[in-house]
């Protein structure tokens, strides 16, 4: 097995990237038109990871809302649903004997989100049962402090036992972009995550520090093409935190766009964690068809 400070030789960090600052304002402008273009706006509405992730969560409300994307199928035959449910990892039975529509993503979190700060072998177990219950996606976190610390071989090891935990289902492993202080961190966290098996990489959890932003974005989609050219293995990236506007959906999915290409923008490798922004986008896409949208559907 290559330690990972041998893997990061072979992804140098490109200094470029701390300037991104005018090709971020180019996807900005090219985003707009993504706004009257109604399959790119189903596309972004079919990127959603639905998310309740709440105190008061129960197996009979999280039910209820996994009963709200059975209605939409029904309610909007014509549309694309979201592409997944996430929820926290006891309640992956509630989704797998709840969720009735197809193409719709079972997703928990898990390893002690959001935190991650337990035993790695707690972690594992966690993944492990959930994929056990019927997730056929598993979010985690990187040990943030051990990361910032400069543990990067303890936290690549930890994520491949993990890996190996989450057989048979997608991995998706948050940076929490946030905490850390160079665009050089942002990368390094996203070779090693992909590197011990990451099959998408996430900005944030939402909960902790600062969520996605454009100039995360930029760094790990750039370093998902270098990951990809090299590796020859396809990994997926997910905005995740204060992404809920329109707007918002568009930039990302253009920086996706433009760095990784069309292909990338299909919902098995572009995800968006932002319940939020479901509403929102549905009400657009209503508007541009004619047809009136409730205020809050999900």
């Amino acid at each position: 097995m290559k330690e990972i400070d041998e893997i990061l030789g072979e992804y140098k960090y490109d200094a470029k990237l701390d300037n991104a600052e005018g090709f971020i304002a180019t996807c900005r402008a090219n985003s707009a038109k993504w706004l009257s273009d109604a399959d790119a706006l189903q596309t972004m509405f079919n990127a959603i990871d639905l998310t309740t992730l709440s105190h008061t969560d129960s197996n009979a409300s999280v039910s209820r809302f996994v009963e709200r994307v059975n209605q939409f199928g029904k309610d909007y035959p014509e549309l694309k649903n979201v592409g997944g449910i996430c929820v926290y990892s006891v309640f992956a039975p509630a989704v797998k004997a709840t969720l009735k529509v197809e193409g719709v993503h079972r997703a928990v979190v898990a390893a002690c989100f959001p935190s991650s700060q337990t035993f790695a072998d707690i972690k594992a177990a966690e993944v492990r049962k959930a994929v056990e219950a019927g997730a056929t996606e598993v979010d985690v976190v990187i040990s943030v402090g051990e990361f910032l610390d400069g543990y990067y071989q303890f936290v690549y090891e930890e994520l491949m036992t993990i890996r190996e935990a989450c057989s048979g289902a997608r991995l998706k492993v948050i940076l929490e972009t946030g905490a850390m202080k160079t665009h050089e961190q942002i990368w390094d966290a996203s070779i090693i995550a992909m590197a011990a098996g990451a099959d998408f990489i996430k900005t944030s959890t939402g909960k902790n520090c600062d969520g996605a932003s454009p100039e995360a974005a930029v760094v790990m989609t750039q370093a998902i093409k270098a990951f990809e050219s090299k590796a020859g293995r396809k990994v997926g990236f997910k905005p995740a935190g204060g992404v809920r506007t329109p707007e918002d959906a568009a930039l990302y999915y253009e920086i996706v766009r433009e760095t990784l290409g069309d292909s990338h923008t299909v919902n098995t490798l572009f995800r968006i964690g932002a319940s939020g922004l479901a509403n929102n986008l549905l009400r657009q896409i209503l508007a541009m068809k004619g047809q009136e949208a409730p205020e809050k559907y999900f």
